[in-house]
């Protein structure tokens, strides 16, 4: 029959060559596919299987942890204290310290009330013991500034503190700053700065009250502009010889050197007195009954104290020389030196120091 033929019984029917070729193309794309799908299920059983290996540890530690007894923290947070000590905390926002609690970035011995006062769960569960809390009249000088220093000290204006000629007389951190009770805007003093130098330095108090003298009084400069009441480094100003609270400017300068910047240099003409003593050979820093704040009232006195011919030091090693038998000191006109030798801090263009 056409088209067809019968062979031990079955009907084969003979198909166009186009429609098989068409056939095995589908077949061909068919198998492609369950290739494709059988390499996809492998892949999704293998992460399940990982899943599970995972799941079976997750809950096997849990079991663990569970059967173990998790020690409690002794930290209670900064919030419980709020309970008792309600007008502090409330004023504690307005606070440089309510930083740490805010922000939420340090670790619990370094975040809020527990940063200074110590872990506080001991005390809040004893109804407010104060043996069981850090409280800071009970301790030394040097236990109330260690615990500061736990975080300060990372300040490099404070790396000196505890070398500090105010460490070595006993004074710690809370002898001059106020942490809840500060009477100033800034850094937490527990007085305006002058009164707490006032308090202990009482002879610079009379020194500024001369009639020559920096404007501390007045508010004009304050006296951190020149010291460093948490002690300063080492300075070669003045022969590295001056008192230990005196702050260094810039390039280990003496502090007059950040206002009076005209006397600076380096010149080619130094004036030895200025470079190996400093300013304090001439000039009284705090006040003076003398104009200028000069040690003497009378300028050529305060000269001759080098000029005498005494001595082998000087610029060319040959001592300080004798002034010329010129000048008749009994003469007021050769009194007052600076009239002629008016850059007496440093010249460029004459040895002498001329205008």
């Amino acid at each position: 029959m056409s088209g067809s033929e019968i062979v031990k019984g079955m009907l084969i029917v003979r198909s166009p060559p186009f429609l098989q070729s068409f056939c095995n193309m589908l077949m061909t794309h068919a198998l492609h596919g369950v290739m494709i799908a059988s390499r996809a299920m492998n892949e999704v059983l293998q992460r399940f299987r990982r899943v599970g290996i995972a799941l079976s540890i997750l809950t096997a530690s849990i079991a663990l942890v569970r059967g173990q007894k998790t020690p409690k923290s002794p930290y209670a947070g900064t919030f419980a204290c709020r309970g008792c000590h309600t007008a502090l905390w409330n004023a504690f926002s307005g606070n440089a310290h309510f930083a740490s609690y805010a922000l939420k970035n340090k670790p619990p011995e370094q975040t809020g009330c527990e940063g200074c006062h110590g872990p506080g769960r001991a005390h809040v569960l004893a109804g407010g013991k104060k043996a069981l809390i850090r409280s800071f009249p009970a301790l030394t000088a040097e236990q109330q500034s260690a615990a500061c220093l736990s975080c300060h000290a990372r300040d490099l204006h404070m790396a000196n503190q505890q070398v500090s000629s105010h460490a070595e007389a006993g004074v710690s951190c809370t002898s001059c700053h106020s942490v809840h009770h500060s009477k100033t805007a800034q850094y937490l003093l527990s007085a305006e700065q002058k009164e707490l130098c006032y308090g202990c330095h009482s002879d610079v108090r009379a020194q500024f009250s001369m009639p020559f003298k920096h404007r501390v009084n007045e508010g004009t400069i304050a006296c951190s502009d020149c010291h460093n009441p948490h002690g300063t480094f080492a300075s070669t100003s003045a022969m590295g010889i001056r008192p230990k609270m005196v702050d260094r400017a810039l390039d280990n300068e003496e502090p007059c050197m950040k206002c009076h910047s005209d006397k600076r240099g380096p010149f080619v003409f130094e004036h030895a007195a200025i470079r190996v003593d400093g300013c304090k050979s001439c000039h009284v820093p705090h006040g003076s009954t003398n104009a200028k704040l000069l040690t003497r009232p009378v300028a050529f006195t305060m000269c001759l104290e080098c000029h005498n011919g005494a001595g082998t030091f000087g610029r060319e090693n040959l001592g300080v020389f004798r002034l010329n038998s010129t000048h008749n000191l009994l003469d007021p006109k050769y009194q007052h030196c600076t009239s002629c030798h008016a850059r007496i801090h440093g010249s460029n263009s004459d040895q002498y120091f001329l205008r």
